[in-house]
């Protein structure tokens, strides 16, 4: 069974023979029209997804770091969740999307992970990297507050 539906390749739409260039010019615009439509199609089935705010790196850093004190100072004697704590005082100012949340806490994360591996016990070098994981934290609140803060 035949169904006439007016495509290329009907009786009633069949022209004469192009000149030579005309096929030419009608094969580079069907080739770019094709890449763009699969441009298009492969762009449209990505996520969308919003700039970066200058100051992220800079909190997910400060995650990275809040984690690292909380299992550092823990470590060295001080009991209890205040490194935790300021996490959480982090997300609740930020308020996050899920997503943006999740990228907090494996940075949070990745910082308690990266000496718990480590460090079993308190030694010099353990109480070094909380000095300076101290003054880190401090230089990367100070700076995202006066650069970026209301």
């Amino acid at each position: 069974m035949s169904i006439q539906n007016g495509l290329a390749g009907d009786k009633m739409f069949r022209h004469k023979a192009l000149p030579f260039h005309c096929k030419a010019l009608m094969t580079r615009a069907s080739a770019y029209l094709a890449a763009c439509l699969a441009v298009s199609v492969a762009a449209s089935a990505l996520p969308a997804r919003t700039a970066e705010a200058p100051f992220e790196p800079g909190l997910m850093r400060l995650a990275e770091v809040l984690g690292s004190l909380h299992f550092l100072r823990n470590l060295c004697g001080e009991k209890g969740d205040q490194w935790r704590v300021e996490m959480e005082k982090l997300l609740e100012s930020e308020n996050p999307d899920p997503d943006r949340r999740a990228r907090f806490i494996a940075s949070f994360n990745r910082g308690y992970r990266s000496f718990s591996g480590t460090y079993t016990q308190c030694t010099p070098s353990a109480t070094e990297a909380i000095a300076r994981y101290m003054k880190e934290g401090e230089t990367l609140s100070r700076d995202i507050a006066s650069r970026y803060g209301n």
